[in-house]
């Protein structure tokens, strides 16, 4: 379908998720403002849109007033929120910035968007660590979560959970078209390799034939999201009728590895079978299990994952050759 009298505005755009939706709306024919202030996006994933003229890149920091930084001439039909550093390393590292950006900021671009483009749709990408360390397996959207409001990782899960409660006020009280996406863990090209998480780490080790870390014993578990199936994911949410006020997990339950699985298909992978794996203590309320139930996902989005997670290491593997 041809959007070329559509408007994105695509926040965290120079990330690894969000550079990858810049691109998939931009084959769609939309028009792209990308947002990013690079405290943990990377210019050289938006390098090569330099030469595309429907892309318009704005270096501003989200938690700040919208009107601030969008030009008043720009009337977004669609709004993609996914501004905030998503590495447990990177958010405790900036746990100021994390916050506010998913709070107070997601509050600022609704309140705009309530004055300036009523008609909007708005899309927040909120996260399965809203869940927490679960007490229910796999986790559906209804499931409340077990979180520790105070802990290393609160900065983040709760100012997404507080985000969720901002979309949900807009939504019922002011009657706008918001839309929740949590996403699980997500990999591909454009990673950074240094962000601290699972399958970057071992992928910059398996590349340094370095040993591969596991935190805590390794039966620990994640499921394994190749990032052009949840962009998909995302852009059905954003476009698709009738999805205003909806909250729908997007991750690939059909690959829940443990920790020390993944290591060894990562070595598999990128050849490197030799590779010893060391273990060292597990983080503060790190999370013993994690995996979508997409039951909604299917129905309301008609989306599953497509990439298979051998398919999407080589994938990676190919794009770093």
């Amino acid at each position: 379908m041809n959007r070329s009298n559509q408007t994105a505005v695509v926040t965290g755009a120079a990330g690894f998720v969000g550079s990858h939706l810049c691109d998939a709306l931009l084959k769609m024919g939309y028009t792209v403002f990308g947002i990013d202030n690079f405290i943990t996006g990377q210019p050289r994933n938006l390098d090569h849109l330099e030469s595309n003229g429907a892309f318009h890149f704005i270096k501003a920091d989200v938690s700040q007033p919208t009107a601030n930084f969008l030009p008043t001439q720009v009337v977004p039909t669609h709004v993609f929120h996914l501004a905030s550093p998503a590495s447990p390393p990177r958010y405790q590292a900036h746990p100021v910035e994390t916050y506010l950006v998913n709070s107070i900021g997601t509050h600022y671009l609704l309140q705009y968007l309530k004055e300036l483009a009523p008609q909007a749709r708005f899309v927040f990408a909120s996260t399965s660590e809203t869940y927490g360390d679960p007490a229910e397996h796999p986790q559906v959207e209804g499931y409340w979560g077990n979180v520790n409001p105070n802990g290393i990782r609160s900065c983040y899960d709760e100012s997404k959970r507080l985000g969720e409660t901002i979309c949900g006020v807009h939504a019922r009280d002011f009657g706008m078209d918001v839309r929740i996406v949590r996403i699980f863990n997500t990999y591909g090209p454009r990673m950074d390799l240094a962000d601290g998480r699972i399958i970057p780490n071992f992928i910059k080790q398996a590349m340094n034939s370095e040993a591969l870390t596991i935190y805590g014993n390794g039966s620990q578990t994640r499921s394994f999201c190749y990032v052009s199936d949840l962009v998909d994911g995302i852009i059905r949410m954003g476009t698709l009728d009738n999805l205003a006020g909806e909250t729908i997990n997007l991750g690939n339950p059909l690959e829940e590895h443990t920790a020390l699985e993944t290591a060894e298909l990562v070595k598999q992978a990128f050849d490197k079978p030799q590779l010893e794996i060391i273990f060292k203590p597990l983080p503060g309320d790190d999370p013993a299990r994690r995996k979508p139930d997409i039951s909604k996902a299917r129905e309301l989005l008609g989306w599953s994952p497509q990439v298979s997670f051998a398919e999407g290491l080589r994938r990676v593997r190919e794009s770093l050759s």
